[in-house]
């Protein structure tokens, strides 16, 4: 029942709206089915499977709203979650920035964001990919620990203003870490895709082995500034904070305006307009590109739509809500849910044969910010950090603790590589000069 057609899911949505007395009414259902495997020491460890359709109502009284949910869907289930909902709005307060539900939008169509390959995904599939991981270690000596998620759902939304959305979208993801036995060396890959017929587990695996094989021994390097060769993983994770994803969290339209971030003014307004950036750095966000397709509707209802938000170093446009767009008389754009970093033709290897004295850092990990008006973070590199010497990775080094910031990275660019999809986005490796090295950690 997981992946209901839309016509299943907006006869339900039209019968929970029958039900509402409230003022405005707004009813969601999501579907999710897909399974994971996850393994150690090059064994299966656990599976998983998941099959629900869940349905969250709004319902409001004049400023006051309620929510209910339930995964149960006869009437009599459907009135008391619509009746439950209104209950909770009578008791609420009223909301200083409330805004009114949505009325009929236009979406834009996203077909690419659902692939049958993925939504046919079985246990057996999943058995076979990780399986192949897995003797690929056993036959390097090397033990990996690996995650196996996909899953295939829709989103359906209806409220007593008119608006109706629909959309099904897939989604596979996978990352592993490779160990030597002496624990002395560890690599590292990940990837994730709309399309399964596009995943390779084996042959990211070698790609994590590889590394894990020439990590070990690592020499120490004194801290300071160095230029290095950031991959993807390490710029973009799937599970923990990241510097990019730092970047485009922190272009919030009422945070700069109040004075809580790095593109806030002294007496006020925010930065957008301004050049901040390298000029070749470019990110926009389009639910309806094949490579990245998401969502072409917000959680509120908003077209998600293509938009540039850092054109040439300068800052383009800024996302915000409902409320403080019509507050500060601002374009109403939402936050995107996936992104695109614009890059050039070289590959990792390309960049690596251009790099006189670096360093590769395959991953970072354990991220914390430290100042969110200058966006500076701290955290460490890991599963395999190189030494490069005349366009060569000359040997594995000790990792580091870092101290950096985006903005100061994206204006030490030196050189942009072809992006890859990291996390639902589009990102490059990136070369970056004086690249902060605060300290030298024993983990690998």
């Amino acid at each position: 029942m997981a992946i209901l057609s839309q016509d299943e899911a907006q006869a339900i949505l039209k019968k929970v709206l029958s039900f509402s007395k409230a003022d405005e009414c707004e009813a969601t259902l999501n579907g999710e089915t897909g399974g994971n495997v996850r393994s150690a020491r090059n064994s299966i460890s656990t599976s998983g499977a998941v099959d629900n359709v869940n349905l969250t109502v709004e319902s409001r009284f004049g400023k006051r709203s309620g929510v209910a949910t339930c995964n149960e869907f006869d009437d009599a289930t459907l009135r008391r979650c619509v009746q439950r909902a209104e209950e909770i709005a009578r008791l609420a307060p009223e909301s200083p920035e409330y805004m009114p539900l949505l009325g009929p939008q236009q979406y834009a169509a996203a077909p690419q964001s659902f692939a049958k390959s993925t939504a046919g995904i079985t246990p057996d599939y999943r058995a076979q990919q990780v399986g192949a991981s897995m003797k690929i270690c056993d036959e390097k000596k090397l033990s990996s620990a690996a995650f196996l998620n996909d899953e295939a759902g829709f989103v359906a939304k209806r409220n007593s203003k008119g608006l109706e959305a629909y959309q099904q979208l897939t989604n596979l993801e996978f990352s592993i870490t490779v160990r030597t036995p002496d624990g002395t060396g560890s690599g590292y890959a990940t990837a994730d895709f709309n399309d399964s017929s596009k995943f390779d587990a084996a042959a990211l695996t070698r790609i994590a082995a590889d590394k894990a094989a020439m990590s070990r021994n690592a020499k120490a390097l004194e801290p300071g500034k160095y230029t290095v060769i950031l991959e993807p993983a390490a710029l973009v994770a799937n599970t923990d904070a990241s510097l990019l994803q730092a970047l485009m969290s922190a272009l919030d339209a009422r945070n700069a305006d109040e004075g809580r971030s790095f593109l806030s003014k002294k007496g006020g307004g925010n930065k957008k307009g301004e050049k901040l950036f390298d000029e070749r750095v470019t990110i926009y966000s389009d639910p309806t590109m094949v490579d990245v397709a998401s969502l072409t509707f917000s959680g509120d209802g908003r077209p998600q739509k293509k938009t540039t938000w850092i054109e040439k170093g300068v800052v383009k446009n800024l996302y915000t809500s409902r409320f403080w767009a019509q507050k500060a008389g601002i374009p109403d754009l939402p936050r995107p849910s996936g992104w695109v970093m614009e890059g050039g033709t070289q590959s990792l290897q390309d960049m690596i044969k251009g790099t006189a004295k670096g360093i590769l850092v395959t991953r970072l990990w354990y991220i914390r910010p430290v100042d969110p008006q200058t966006l500076l973070y701290t955290g460490l590199t890991r599963d395999g950090t190189f030494y490069i010497e005349n366009g060569k990775i000359k040997h594995p080094v000790k990792n580091f603790r870092f101290n950096e910031s985006p903005i100061i990275m994206l204006n030490n660019l030196e050189a942009i590589g072809k992006p890859v999809r990291v996390g639902g986005n589009l990102v490059p490796p990136l070369k970056i000069r004086d690249f902060t090295f605060t300290s030298l950690s024993d983990a690998v």
